[in-house]
């Protein structure tokens, strides 16, 4: 009795051993399956035509941009690179949001339609390390050619000797990179919801289409017919990133805001200059983040293959 006693407690050391081993483990593991998952993903998307497609546009939209000659126009005070990245920003804002939810909304959906979901989720990597993994590499690809984009600006015009607003471009960067991190989670999101490509796509331009609306169309006829208090149609606006976004690209070359009329003493008063422009970089990639983690919930209690 006492050596199966001792058979017993050894047996139960070497498995509470084992579980502890593989708990220490785990973080090596789900950091290995991102890298993998991260790789494959990056992989196939460059030889994907739609990736093609994405870079050329920036890449053109900045080459047109120095055609035009925007950076030796002097408008509003703008020199340099300044009146090139403004405009710059402004295209960001429109074909930036869609074409993210466009393409990601496809990652889950579009693998269980291709019947190819059944075989992913069969390799030794967990369901965190796939999804979190796919949408790190998403993010290095839509983002990697809009700033390569602003590089190359710079780049070229450090060597024709024309002035770079460095401080304009460090807070681009961060605006642009949350602006996409944020769309990028929606888009898990709705992938991880719907049930067809289709849905999941025509879910992702109704959510667009909704955000450009409450830019100025919805927002201006509530405050003109309904009398709402400017307090609360600006709290509504700062809850739409889209709108967080331009109002912080505008902050960034109108410290003002004299565009936005006399809303921006609210936001002005209720933030400052540099709280604001801290709020426009963390809101939308914490909200991202939350529909990311909310995407990640449905996709493990959905009804896996």
């Amino acid at each position: 009795m006492r050596d199966e006693a001792l058979a017993g407690e050894n047996v139960g050391g070497r498995a509470a051993g084992a579980t502890r081993a593989a708990a220490a483990r785990a973080p090596g593991r789900l950091g290995r399956d991102l890298r993998l998952v991260a790789r494959l993903d990056l992989v196939e998307a460059l030889r994907a035509r739609w990736f093609a497609v994405y870079a050329t546009v920036f890449g053109a939209i900045v080459v047109l941009l120095f055609v035009f000659g925007l950076t030796e126009s002097q408008i509003l005070g703008f020199l340099g690179l300044s009146r090139l990245l403004v405009t710059y920003i402004q295209i960001c804002m429109a074909v930036l949001p869609i074409f993210v939810l466009i393409t990601t909304v496809r990652s889950v959906v579009g693998d269980r339609e291709a019947g190819v979901f059944e075989y992913l989720l069969s390799l030794p990597v967990s369901l965190g390390g796939w999804y979190w993994g796919r949408l790190l590499a998403r993010f290095v690809l839509v983002f990697v050619p809009v700033l390569l984009a602003m590089a190359g600006a710079a780049g070229w015009a450090v060597l024709q000797d024309i002035p770079v607003p460095w401080d304009l471009f460090g807070a681009y960067t961060g605006l642009l990179a949350s602006l996409a991190w944020c769309f990028l989670g929606v888009g898990m999101l709705i992938s991880s919801l719907a049930r067809s490509t289709d849905v999941a796509q025509g879910a992702a331009f109704s959510v667009w289409l909704v955000l450009v609306l409450f830019l100025d169309l919805i927002l201006l006829g509530v405050l003109v017919q309904e009398r709402v208090s400017s307090d609360i149609v600006v709290a509504v606006a700062l809850a739409n990133p889209l709108q967080v976004f331009r109002t912080a690209a505008m902050m960034l070359f109108d410290p003002g805001l004299v565009l936005l009329g006399p809303s921006a003493f609210v936001i002005l008063d209720a933030f400052g200059k540099a709280g604001y422009l801290v709020w426009a970089m963390l809101y939308p990639a914490t909200l991202g983040c939350v529909c990311a983690a909310a995407g990640y919930a449905v996709f493990r209690r959905g009804d896996l293959p």
